[in-house]
């Protein structure tokens, strides 16, 4: 349902998409556009909703919501097809990326909610601990907003509505136009589940729908997608001090070092520069390559992306999933060609009715080129030489974005050392993309690649407020600080300071 046309508007004034098959641009179905006012009573719905399903333990709230692997068991080829009608992705990226991963996030969230959304206590230093005690409660936020892409779309979707939910929330999900029913897949999948209906909820629509949710009476808001949205959700979501979490996008490089397995450094080229089409925020956009080894590099490289196939639904590589990817992916090649790059492998779109563009490997890359700067969001793999480690380092931090980067190395050390260089949100070690399905590790943006962490450990309490209870031990008639002032205050607190903090001894038993 990549190609979106819109469509004249019915007799009741609701607008109106028409969806086409990426693959050959038959016609598969019509979207009906979520008015502000539907948006807005789906809200009012949720936040009735929410207070009875915030007040079920959270281990009752897992139980029930851990039902959903069963149901993703069960309709997994539903999902998958469902989400091939949508996008065209091969049968083994559409259980790669969206299913397995969905299982697992579940599994992983389910698990792990009881022990980190329960009340704790916190101990207390020094001077205060014989007087008060520290209790901190997580508290659900409310209704939250999750608005998701076409990239990924039932993962995506699934994922941060899970997360929200466990920690005692209700949500309103807007998935991409593009990918409209692979999002509500999502959220049918809870409800079966035995998520209540008005406690997850799905609107449909495109940027109009998304304003409406955003500007409404949501308490977070939840965004996966472009700078340019996020920085608008960013801009509406201060105006009324709401909170916010934003991954963007990213143009993610590779540094494959001197002491490389080129071999599976040019596999791991070919795969996480083409899978999903490339349409991965994580995909590899750019590989610095040590010059000592680069040409063993590249024609590796050359070698396996000239295998690669394409062109139907049977083949490696799909179709982009968004017909005005097609213009950003050919403007970025022309714009390289016409400054100096070389085209090895591909370069063209395919012929025909879809969305097909071939596996395409580029050298002589510079950062003066678009396909060095903007993310291309394409199954292209675009290669730079470079001089040593140092100045691959350089060049990858040369880069608005800051999402995720990679570095291929026989020496873990040496991956680390470089890792912790690159200003990036995370980094992996011979292999890519990967980061996202390890729910153990924080996954967020730095600079323009967005704004806050998904998950990680603390992620479920990102969905809540952390709210501190300071009790008083005792029944205390006063405190020592209470008015009125006397000469005893003074001699108090000036002794706390001397002897408390002027003393090595007892300032290491008050820490």
């Amino acid at each position: 349902m990549a190609i979106v046309q819109p469509q004249p508007a019915a007799e009741d004034g609701r607008r109106r998409l028409r969806l086409d098959s990426p693959v050959d641009r038959h016609h598969v179905g019509d979207l009906e556009i979520s008015t502000k006012a539907e948006v807005d009573a789906a809200v009012e719905r949720a936040r009735a909703a929410q207070a009875e399903w915030a007040a079920r333990p959270v281990a009752e709230r897992a139980r029930i919501l851990r039902n959903a692997i069963d149901v993703l068991v069960r309709r997994r080829e539903e999902i998958v097809e469902q989400v091939r009608a949508e996008t065209g992705k091969p049968r083994a990226e559409a259980l790669t990326i969206e299913v397995v991963p969905a299982c697992d996030f579940v599994n992983f969230w389910c698990k792990r909610a009881p022990k980190d959304l329960r009340h704790e206590k916190r101990r207390l230093h020094g001077y205060l601990l014989p007087m008060k005690k520290l209790r901190i409660k997580y508290q659900p936020l409310g209704v939250v907003g999750v608005i998701t892409p076409w990239n990924a779309p039932f993962v995506l979707s699934l994922n941060p509505v899970v997360q929200a939910l466990l920690a005692g929330n209700s949500v309103v999900l807007k998935p991409s136009e593009v990918t409209p029913r692979s999002g509500e897949l999502a959220v049918k999948v809870l409800h079966e589940a035995g998520v209540p209906a008005d406690v997850v909820q799905c609107v449909h629509g495109d940027g109009e729908t998304g304003a409406a949710l955003v500007e409404g009476d949501v308490d977070k808001i939840s965004f996966t997608g472009s700078v340019g949205t996020g920085r608008s959700i960013a801009s509406a979501c201060a105006k009324s001090l709401k909170p916010y979490t934003l991954e963007l996008g990213g143009k993610d490089a590779m540094i494959v070092c001197a002491d490389a397995d080129l071999e599976r450094a040019a596999s791991g080229a070919a795969y996480l520069s083409m899978f999903n089409s490339g349409q991965v925020c994580l995909s590899v956009e750019r590989i610095y390559v040590v010059e000592s080894v680069a040409d063993e590099f590249i024609r590796l490289l050359k070698e396996k992306v000239s295998a690669l196939r394409y062109g139907s639904e049977d083949g490696d590589v799909g179709p982009l999933f968004f017909d005005k990817q097609m213009d950003v992916v050919s403007g970025h090649l022309k714009d390289a060609t016409n400054k100096g790059a070389e085209v090895l492998v591909g370069g063209s779109r395919v012929s025909g009715d879809g969305l097909f563009f071939q596996p395409t490997v580029v050298v002589g890359a510079t950062h003066d080129m678009e396909l060095m700067t903007e993310e291309t969001f394409g199954p292209v793999a675009t290669v730079m030489r470079v001089r040593d480690e140092d100045e691959a380092i350089r060049m990858a931090n040369d880069c608005q974005y800051g999402l995720g980067g990679s570095v291929f190395t026989r020496d873990a050390a040496k991956a680390e050392r470089i890792g912790g260089q690159l200003t990036t949100g995370s980094v992996v070690h011979n292999d890519a993309a990967v980061i996202y399905g390890v729910p153990e590790a924080p996954f967020g943006g730095r600079k323009n690649s967005g704004v806050g962490q998904v998950n990680g450990l603390d992620s479920l309490r990102g969905f809540t407020h952390a709210q501190p209870i300071l009790l008083t031990r005792g029944s205390p008639k006063g405190e020592s600080v209470w008015y009125p002032y006397t000469d005893k205050t003074i001699r108090n607190l000036d002794g706390l300071i001397r002897y408390g903090f002027g003393n090595k001894f007892l300032r290491k038993l008050l820490s």
